[in-house]
């Protein structure tokens, strides 16, 4: 019976430092995918680099000679030694192994639980491994699994429902603020990383208009087309605080980029109309004396961590939901796995003839009044017949060293038969 095996190192046992030493970036990921495919003892295998973590999904018949094989790899990969790394490595085999794999996917063993973006890097890690043909009969069912659990576990939890970072849970403030997004104007100061995490926060809500105003005019422009916004000059800053209901910023400024000179000498221009300013930069970019002005409001980024780590505890308690769906799906998992054993498929194989043969049996006698003795010849015809129409597939299936692959010709007589369902 072949085992699952996944070997990994990530932010809970190595510092960035030694993670960085063994990472793949995306086009070593496509070169190291289809090499994988030459190693002796690795049937199957999959690989998967994020900052936080790298990880290899294998299948095998020899689990020590994989993992050996596996560090080996890394190792030789990397130009590392594999004593540098060998200590942060963790290895989990089947129950194990899948039990990590539909957690990893779910994100319930994130840094920030909940976070999404881990679910689209091992599907493309899965889209790698089928162009290279590492993916075989049982990574095709356990991915296909993780992915199914993963979108479960998000639809029928809360761990993926309050704001975790910085840049979406300022939108969050501005969506509770107003209660809708809808008709406001938005000003984005900044156009670096925060800034596109709150354009792609934004998006999700409908507003009005949206400028981005940044020292640098380009690349303001740059990340304004990719929403349809405008982009503004710094300069101008002044006369679209006049028009705007909510200011983001989030530049590296040294000092304040809007004072409360600035605001009050346009506070009469608004007509009492209230605007929200939400500072995520450190240092700071908003004046905090804009608070004291009428109908002006200023959050900055240690407002936003208090409701962050509220979120963060409440997405732990729903995450406890979320471990019960993987335990359930481990299980189920390792049902299916057993199944591809040969004995097992035989037996239900035998079972599912024999309840169609007694099934059309008390059919026939029960419709043509047939004697017990006709009727117990039919039955002994009946199974000499299954055990004849048995023989050879059972033959083929136990066939030590039989040719490709013992798995895919299981699974193929449990779909053909649907000894699943």
């Amino acid at each position: 019976m072949r085992e699952i095996v996944l070997i990994g190192i990530n932010h809970k046992t190595a510092p960035v430092e030694l993670r960085e030493c063994i990472a793949f970036s995306e086009d070593e990921a496509v070169t190291a995918t289809a090499a994988l495919r030459g190693r002796p003892h690795i049937h199957e295998s999959l690989l998967y680099s994020t900052c936080n973590r790298v990880e290899l999904l294998l299948v095998t018949d020899d689990k020590p000679a994989a993992v050996a094989d596996a560090k080996a790899f890394i190792a030789d990969f990397n130009k590392i030694p594999v004593a540098q790394f060998e200590s942060a490595l963790y290895i989990h085999a089947n129950d194990d192994a899948v039990r990590h794999l539909f957690r990893v996917a779910a994100s319930l063993d994130s840094m920030i639980v909940g976070e999404p973006q881990i679910l689209g890097q091992i599907k493309e890690a899965y889209r790698r491994a089928a162009e290279a043909k590492t993916a075989g009969v049982i990574l095709n069912r356990l991915l296909h699994r993780a992915f199914f659990i993963a979108k479960r576990i998000r639809t029928e939890t809360g761990i993926g429902d309050r704001a975790v970072s910085i840049s979406y849970a300022a939108v969050e403030l501005t969506r509770k603020i107003f209660g809708s997004l809808d008709g406001k104007r938005v000003l984005l100061i900044g156009a670096g990383e925060m800034a596109e995490l709150a354009v792609e926060h934004l998006l999700r809500h409908p507003v009005a208009e949206t400028f981005v105003a940044n020292r640098t005019f380009e690349t303001g422009l740059a990340l304004a087309r990719r929403f349809n916004g405008q982009a503004i000059r710094f300069e101008e800053i002044p006369e679209h605080i006049k028009r705007v209901d909510i200011i983001i910023s989030s530049t590296g400024a040294p000092g304040f980029v809007i004072t409360r000179e600035d605001v009050k000498s346009i506070i009469r221009a608004r007509r009492n109309r209230p605007i929200f300013f939400i500072d995520i930069a450190v240092p700071r970019d908003i004046d905090p004396e804009i608070n004291r002005l009428d109908n002006a409001y200023v959050y900055d980024i240690d407002d936003l961590k208090g409701a962050i780590e509220e979120n963060i505890e409440d997405r732990q308690k729903e995450a406890i939901k979320g471990e019960r769906i993987v335990d359930e799906a481990t299980v189920r998992f390792r049902e299916w796995h057993d199944s591809l054993d040969v004995v097992p498929t035989i037996v239900g194989l035998r079972k599912k003839l024999e309840t169609i043969a007694e099934a059309e049996i008390k059919r026939t006698v029960h419709g043509n009044g047939m004697s017990p003795e006709d009727a117990q010849a039919l039955t002994r015809m009946m199974a000499a017949f299954i055990n004849k129409m048995l023989h050879d597939p059972t033959v083929f299936l136990k066939r030590e060293g039989m040719h490709g692959d013992k798995a895919l010709y299981i699974d193929t007589v449990r779909k053909l038969f649907k000894l699943d369902e």
